[in-house]
């Protein structure tokens, strides 16, 4: 009999515990919906389905949502999106647009101001999804990367393709032009397994 109750109470605690957890852990994935729901004022900008989880929400890369910077960037270039660079970065790059990569890109001081607050905001180390803070832990906390393509994060990505296949390939030429190979990069959506590299197909590593 005592060996009976002995058990039922060790059961009886283990279930608890479980319980306990459980509920932990339900918290925590609440608190993660609530933050979307009424912390963040750009929802939206995780991509289409604003109706699943939290987790599916964020793994990928915010799109972009301001029409200023879209319009001044991508007028030369693939728009890339804030998530990809921490803040440190993009400050930097937005006080030397005299020699941006070469290139004059200089806009008024209105323009650069709204758009350096813009990136700044949403960068990789402001955004709470997968992507960004992959890019993140690659990064060290004393580098500023200007190039997302000479991240850790994006040369590990993208080591297995073959430069004849990008800088040698006429429809790509770069690993910068993103959205000539990730059909959904403009939604943020960077899935290896949706990639197709022009002139090649599919990508298969």
């Amino acid at each position: 009999m005592k060996q009976k109750l002995k058990c039922n109470r060790i059961w009886g605690m283990m279930l608890l515990v479980g319980c306990i957890m459980l509920s932990m852990g339900t918290l925590a994935w609440s608190d993660d919906d609530e933050w979307f729901e009424h912390g963040n004022k750009h929802e939206s900008e995780y991509g289409e389905g604003k109706h699943e989880s939290a987790w599916q929400r964020t793994t990928g890369v915010a799109v972009v949502s301001n029409k200023l910077y879209k319009t001044e960037c991508s007028a030369c270039h693939f728009a890339y999106q804030p998530g990809f660079l921490p803040a440190r970065s993009w400050v930097k790059m937005m006080s030397s647009l005299d020699d941006h990569f070469g290139e004059n890109a200089e806009l008024d001081a209105t323009s650069r101001t709204a758009i350096e607050q813009y990136l700044r905001g949403h960068a990789a180390d402001r955004q709470p999804n997968r992507f960004s803070r992959s890019m993140m832990r690659s990064i060290g906390k004393r580098e500023t990367p200007l190039r997302i393509s000479q991240t850790p994060y994006f040369q590990r990505k993208h080591h297995e393709v073959p430069a004849r296949m990008v800088k040698n390939n006429p429809k790509v030429r770069s690993f910068a032009n993103c959205a000539s190979c990730h059909q959904g990069a403009a939604k943020g959506q960077f899935d290896e397994d949706a990639v197709r590299i022009p002139g090649f197909g599919n990508w298969e590593d």
